[in-house]
């Protein structure tokens, strides 16, 4: 297996909004624990425990972007709870087929989580984010 790359932060993660910020470093973090334990050849149970981790802390950290959303009327919260709904099946699909399998995730199911993270912050929590920090008390 080639070598991972790791997730790293900077500003063009950002959505400008401090604590949502803070969430999506935490969930980089889980990601990149996560592509060393697969690379590291960690246990099983240490690999599964990880992603278990990463998307329960994902589900944790869409629900406090929809509180956000809901607080400041952000105009896109169904479109954009849509989207995490569809992340949040995504990825629960992906961790029921490595229990199935007894595998650990391949380098494409490393990639796809990669874009699973890294797309949502880039595409609609962009505009959440410009949204909130114009309307957010400072």
């Amino acid at each position: 297996m080639t070598a991972m790359k790791d997730l790293l932060w900077d500003k063009t993660l950002s959505v400008d909004v401090p604590e949502i910020d803070q969430d999506h470093r935490r969930l980089l973090e889980l990601f990149n624990r996560l592509g060393h334990a697969v690379e590291d050849g960690e246990p099983q149970a240490y690999v599964e425990a990880t992603l278990d981790e990463l998307i329960s802390c994902t589900g944790w950290h869409f629900q406090h972007e929809e509180r956000l959303m809901e607080k400041h009327g952000y105009p896109g919260l169904q479109e954009h709870r849509a989207e995490h709904q569809a992340l949040i099946t995504s990825g629960e699909a992906l961790r029921q087929q490595l229990r199935q399998s007894g595998a650990c995730p391949s380098p494409q199911e490393i990639a796809f989580l990669e874009h699973w993270l890294t797309g949502h912050i880039y595409g609609t929590d962009m505009a959440m984010g410009a949204y909130l920090a114009e309307t957010m008390e400072p």
